[in-house]
């Protein structure tokens, strides 16, 4: 019952279609999946609320509130899922640093601009001062290159700056207009364009994800 929670100090890098998307991929997987939404924002939620596929299912919108409210969400989320995804707000700092409290693994997207390292960095620190207070390896770190244009030397180059930092890179996800147009649907990708290079991108992420739950 891994927890896996989406963070970023930056809006607009991809969590919320990462989040969601890996929620499809885990299902296709056969697991049991709870996809938290912890951004005031809500836009996961919103997704979920256009169409009738797996977000329709899996998806729950948590009100802001104490960290308590926020761990027994999760809680309550592990008793009947195998793996909690847990979306969280760009600009919020204690309901992201909270989540990832109760975190086995959190990923930081990034995007190809240098501008945003900055930030990267920033959430990354959080998640350190996470595992430090739990005196523990949880949560484990990995960065998810986001909204990556590969035909370009900042897209090519992104896995090396990422990797200078000191923790491990998972497949990246490439910017593809699929990913808004599935969005618009209601649907995953996989659920919108099964097959697509879009849907194997995250179909490649979560399986790398759920080797690092397993362990």
């Amino acid at each position: 019952m891994a927890v896996i929670v989406i963070a970023g100090r930056k809006g607009g890098i991809g969590k919320s279609t990462i989040a969601g998307n890996l929620a499809g991929e885990f299902a296709a997987m056969g697991q049991t999946v709870a996809a938290l939404d912890a951004d005031p924002q809500h836009s996961l939620a919103a997704w979920a609320e256009q169409g009738e596929g797996i977000l329709s299912q899996c998806v729950e919108k948590v009100a802001r509130g104490t960290a308590s409210a926020l761990h027994a969400k999760v809680r309550a989320a592990q008793d009947k899922a195998d793996t909690v995804l847990v979306d969280t707000p760009p600009g919020i700092q204690e309901i992201t640093y909270q989540a990832m409290m109760v975190a086995d693994l959190v990923l930081l997207p990034c995007g190809p601009s240098p501008l945003d390292l900055f930030p990267l960095k920033e959430a990354m620190g959080l998640a350190l001062k996470a595992r430090a207070e739990r005196r523990s390896k949880k949560p484990r770190i990995r960065f998810v290159p986001s909204k990556v244009l590969k035909n370009t030397n900042l897209g090519r180059g992104l896995s090396s700056s990422l990797e200078e930092l000191g923790k491990k890179v998972l497949p990246g996800i490439g910017q593809r207009i699929v990913l808004a147009e599935a969005v618009g649907s209601g649907l995953t990708v996989r659920e919108f364009a099964p097959g697509s290079v879009a849907q194997e991108e995250f179909e490649e992420l979560a399986k790398a994800v759920a080797k690092i739950a397993r362990r």
